[in-house]
C-alpha cells in the first residue's frame, strides 16, 4: 500500500480515537479497573486469542484461492505473506472499523489495498468480501442460537416470546440471503444495487461499466468457496462463530468481579442481546452508547442491577479503545517495513 493511504487511514483513525477516549469519565475507569484488577488484564489478553480466530478464517479463506497465479507470475502454494502479517491487518481493520461510522467503511477497504500487493486486487477483493460476508453470517447464526437458548434457559412470557420469534424469523430469513449470495456471488449484484441509490449512483454505474470482467471473477470466486471448497467454508463460518462464543467469556470474567455466581450462559445472552442492539445503530463511531444501552437492558432483562450492566459496559469500552490504539499502531508499524 502507498504510504500516503497508510498515512490516511493512520490518522484518520488516531483522530477518532482520540475523541472517543475524551467521552470517558477517567476516574470512574480507573476505579473500574482497580476493581477488576487481573481480570481486566485477562479481558484484553483474551482479545489477542480472539483476532487469531478472525486471522485464521480468513487465512484458509486465502488459502482456498491458491489455484491461481501470483501476481509477479509464480503459481499458488505457500502465500507470499505470514500469518502474524495476516494477524496485523485483520486487528488494525477491525480497529478502523470500530472508528469508523457505518462500520465497513474503513477496516475493508485497509485490507484490501494492504493484501493487493501480495496476491493481486481481484484475490484481495474477493477474500475480503468473502470474510465479512462469512463474518456477519456467523453474528445471525450465534443470534439465533441465542434465541434457543434463551428459550431452553430463561423464563418465558408473551412480549419476550414476541421478540425472541422476530428475531429468530429476521436470523432465518439473513441466513438464507447469504447463503444465496455465497452460491451466485455478491459483487456484481451488489454494485447493480448500489447503481440505484441516490448520491452514489453515478459513481456505481461508472465503475460497474468500468470494471464488469473483474466483478464477475470475484463473483465467480466467492461462489467458488462455497460450492467446491465446503470445507473451508463451514471450517471458516465455525472459526467466526466459535470466537462469537467465546467472546462471551470477556462478560463472564468481568462479572466475576461484581457476581462470583455469574453464569457463562447468561452472558452469551448478555452479547448476543447487546452485539444485536449496538448493531442495529451501525452508523455510530464505536457504537458509541448503543452498547451501553445493550448492556443495560440485556443486564435488566435477566434480572441483574443496572449497575453491574454499566461496570460491564465501562470495562469493555476501555479494552475497545485499547485494542483500537493497537490496531492503529500496527497500521503504523506495518508503514515502517513495508
Amino acid at each position: 500500500m502507498k504510504s500516503k493511504y497508510q498515512n490516511g487511514f493512520f490518522i484518520f483513525g488516531l483522530v477518532v480515537l482520540i475523541i472517543m477516549a475524551t467521552q470517558l469519565d477517567y476516574r470512574e475507569v480507573w476505579d473500574g479497573v482497580q476493581r477488576a484488577g487481573y481480570w481486566f488484564l485477562a479481558v484484553v489478553l483474551l482479545w489477542a486469542v480472539l483476532y487469531v480466530f478472525n486471522t485464521s478464517a480468513w487465512w484458509i479463506i486465502i488459502k482456498s484461492q491458491e489455484k491461481g497465479p501470483h501476481p509477479d507470475g509464480t503459481g499458488g502454494g505457500r502465500l507470499p505473506f505470514s500469518f502474524l502479517w495476516l494477524y496485523k491487518i485483520t486487528v488494525s481493520g477491525f480497529a478502523l472499523n470500530y472508528a469508523t461510522p457505518g462500520g465497513l467503511m474503513g477496516g475493508e477497504p485497509y485490507r484490501i489495498m494492504s493484501l493487493s500487493p501480495k496476491i493481486g486486487t481481484e484475490r484481495a477483493t474477493s477474500s475480503v468480501l468473502l470474510y465479512v460476508m462469512t463474518h456477519i453470517f456467523s453474528h445471525f447464526w450465534f443470534w439465533l442460537i441465542s434465541c434457543v437458548l434463551y428459550v431452553c434457559t430463561e423464563p418465558l412470557d408473551v412480549p419476550m416470546g414476541l421478540l425472541i420469534a422476530t428475531v429468530a424469523s429476521i436470523c432465518l430469513l439473513a441466513i438464507w440471503f447469504f447463503l444465496k449470495g455465497y452460491k451466485r456471488g455478491i459483487a456484481v449484484s451488489g454494485m447493480r444495487i448500489l447503481s440505484h441509490i441516490p448520491f452514489v449512483k453515478r459513481w456505481a454505474s461508472r465503475f460497474f461499466d468500468n470494471h464488469r470482467e473483474q466483478l464477475a471473477t470475484i463473483d465467480s470466486q466467492i461462489a467458488a468457496l462455497h460450492g467446491q471448497n465446503p470445507r473451508t467454508f463451514f471450517c471458516a463460518v465455525l472459526l467466526e462463530l466459535s470466537c462469537r462464543i467465546v467472546s462471551s467469556l470477556e462478560i463472564f470474567f468481568i462479572l466475576l468481579v461484581i457476581l462470583p455466581s455469574a453464569n457463562f450462559l447468561q452472558c452469551i445472552l448478555i452479547l448476543a442481546f447487546t452485539s444485536l442492539f449496538a448493531n442495529m445503530l451501525f452508523f455510530i463511531p464505536l457504537q458509541l452508547g448503543g452498547r451501553e444501552g445493550g448492556f443495560l437492558m440485556s443486564a435488566g432483562g435477566l434480572g441483574m442491577k443496572a449497575s453491574d450492566g454499566i461496570f460491564v459496559a465501562l470495562l469493555v469500552r476501555l479494552r475497545e479503545l485499547i485494542w483500537t490504539a493497537i490496531g492503529l499502531l500496527f497500521i503504523k508499524f506495518d508503514k515502517k517495513h513495508s
